[in-house]
Parts: C-alpha cells; sequence; structure tokens
C-alpha cells in the first residue's frame, strides 16, 4: 500500500458541466487523477477586479498522486476556459487502503486505461458514496 501522504486532492472550478466535463476527461484520458467529482449548481462568491461576484460554478474534485501534480496543473491551465482557473492542492493525511492501492494504479506514468472494473466503485461502491445514494 502507498502512505496517503504521496496523494493530493485538488480542487477546481469550471463554469458550466460542460467545461468541467471536458477537463476531467482530459485528466483522466492523460492518467493524470484516478478520479473526477463534479458538483454542479455551487454558487461561488469572490473578488474579480475589484469588484464582489458571484456566479453558478461546477466543483471539481480531482485525486491524483504528488508526481502528477506539476503536470496536472498544465493540463488544466491550458484547457481552462477561465482567465484564472482555481487550482488548489489539498493533502491526503489518511485513507482506505483498497482505495489508495487502486489510486496509486490507477494515475500512473505510461499505462493504458484500466478496465472499468478496476474502479472500487464498480463492484462496491465507497462507504460515504454508498450512503449518498441511500439518501
Amino acid at each position: 500500500m502507498k502512505p496517503a501522504a504521496h496523494f493530493s486532492i485538488v480542487f477546481v472550478t469550471a463554469p458550466n458541466k460542460k467545461a468541467a466535463r471536458t477537463l476531467a476527461r482530459a485528466a483522466l484520458s492523460a492518467r493524470l487523477i484516478a478520479c473526477a467529482n463534479l458538483a454542479p449548481k455551487i454558487e461561488s462568491h469572490y473578488w474579480w477586479r475589484g469588484k464582489i461576484e458571484s456566479s453558478a460554478e461546477v466543483l471539481l474534485i480531482l485525486k491524483t498522486r504528488k508526481t502528477r501534480l506539476a503536470t496536472l496543473e498544465q493540463l488544466i491551465l491550458a484547457l481552462h476556459p477561465y482567465d484564472t482557473p482555481e487550482f488548489l492542492v489539498l493533502p491526503v493525511q489518511a485513507g482506505n487502503p483498497k482505495y489508495l492501492n487502486w489510486l496509486a494504479a490507477s494515475c500512473r506514468d505510461g499505462l493504458r486505461p484500466a478496465p472499468a472494473r478496476t474502479h472500487p466503485g464498480k463492484a462496491q461502491r465507497p462507504p460515504a458514496t454508498a450512503k449518498m445514494l441511500r439518501n
């Protein structure tokens, strides 16, 4: 098992689902992330060009290895429609060992896309996701 400290969670906001899906698919295709969660309909409030603004956005939550962060950031900045895209990195301190092993295997250099059965959610959803689906 890989120690949790080898992984990061990345937050990126996008203006809509289409842009968010494009960013997620590009990062997945390049094997830079193991998983992307898209949280639609968030409401963002922020300073922009001297004024307080607000807008509806989609939050991408990306799971990756620390070794993939620089390349992931380059990809996001190159494809993102915003002038100043959000790219915030949070460290992972702990996690389910099976999930961390899957994460490590899913975003390694030089791998072809893994078959769908390798995603831990295909056979059995992680507990937090399963709980959300029951609600």
